[in-house]
């Protein structure tokens, strides 16, 4: 998101980039009434916001450009600081989306649900950059699919749980406090209190999955939207696109990473499916790669290692299902390859 004078100025100063100067971006109404709830949770806000490089004042300026690395880190510090695992899970749950800014108020304004889900898909990027969001159907049923595609941003849990949460709420916005998904998904691994996610959003809740996503049934979308005014709607869709100016497209490295993290639950990923999803040749996409000094296996074992560094550290998850899901099929290659990039077991470290 590129700067609009002072009141659009980076917040985290000294946050990595994507290698070309850029950093990417959410406004800042994706934090409304963050402190609020870090106290109402027991926490201290100003102990969360400074281990991030967050300024409070900040986040009261709804359409100033926080980076996005340490908006996500906020919610991730956020739920260590409240001692509640699953912080991220409630902030969501009771984010209504006209706290949510100008994409909130765009899925307000549109004239129907269908509209309003379309919109949401196709412009949330601009409200928060590097990020991937889709409205499709599957077999019968409508998936609002959501997944960051900034590859420096490993741990997302708490993020990806508030934002089906705000997602969710856009929906009843239309249909009324009491709908629920058909299913709710999660790229990260099942958590501890897994519980609480099924009764929150009263679904079965699936983990270690491809992308974040809320699925439901084909029907009501035709269903007017209380706040429904085409006239707002055209306006605030030119604002916001006018304020963000682009979407951060995420680089090849960026898309490749995102790609192979999706796809490890399922196995070890092939260039060849990962070329065709970013519709690009196979020799092209290692031709690329090779600019970059990389492998395609060297960019696996990246994605693999990093996710190992955050998945060991959730003493719930057992080894086994930790193997799993970077892609290994047997227990014993996932422990020598945890050899080879800690110098330990994944005993010992979790030990440790």
């Amino acid at each position: 998101m590129t700067a609009h004078g002072s009141n659009s100025r980076q917040i985290a100063a000294g946050r990595p980039t994507d290698g070309q100067g850029n950093r990417r971006n959410i406004l800042a109404a994706a934090a409304s009434g963050v402190a609020a709830f870090i106290t109402q949770q027991g926490g201290q806000p100003d102990h969360v916001f400074h281990r991030v490089g967050v300024e409070e004042k900040a986040l009261g300026q709804p359409t100033l450009a926080l980076d996005l690395a340490a908006y996500v880190a906020m919610m991730e510090v956020a739920a260590g600081e409240t001692g509640n695992d699953n912080f991220g899970l409630l902030f969501g749950r009771q984010f209504q989306p006209d706290m949510l800014g100008l994409i909130g108020r765009i899925a307000l304004s549109a004239p129907t649900l269908g509209a309003s889900l379309e919109h949401l898909a196709r412009l949330f990027p601009f409200h928060q950059q590097a990020t991937e969001t889709r409205f499709v159907r599957d077999n019968g049923l409508l998936r609002l699919e959501y997944r960051i595609l900034d590859g420096r941003i490993v741990e997302r849990r708490q993020d990806a749980e508030l934002t089906m949460g705000m997602f969710a709420n856009v929906v009843r916005a239309c249909l009324g406090p009491s709908w629920m998904p058909e299913e709710v998904h999660f790229e990260h691994p099942k958590p501890e209190h897994w519980r609480q996610h099924e009764s929150l959003f009263d679904a079965p809740a699936h983990f270690g999955q491809r992308t974040n996503a809320l699925v439901l049934r084909d029907r009501d979308l035709d269903r007017r939207m209380p706040g429904g005014d085409m006239a707002r709607l055209t306006a605030l869709c030119g604002t916001l696109v006018d304020i963000a100016r682009d979407t951060g497209e995420p680089a090849l490295l960026d898309r490749v990473t995102a790609e192979i993290r999706a796809r490890l639950p399922e196995g070890c990923p092939y260039v060849e499916d990962v070329a065709d999803r970013l519709g690009v040749a196979r020799w092209t996409l290692q031709r690329r790669l090779a600019d970059e000094g990389l492998s395609f296996s060297d960019l696996v074992e990246r994605v693999r290692r990093d996710l190992a560094a955050v998945y060991i550290r959730q003493r719930h998850v057992p080894i086994a299902d930790i193997g799993f899901l970077l892609g290994y099929s047997e227990v014993s290659a996932f422990s020598r390859a945890f050899r080879r990039w800690f110098g330990v077991s994944p005993l010992r470290m979790r030990a440790q």
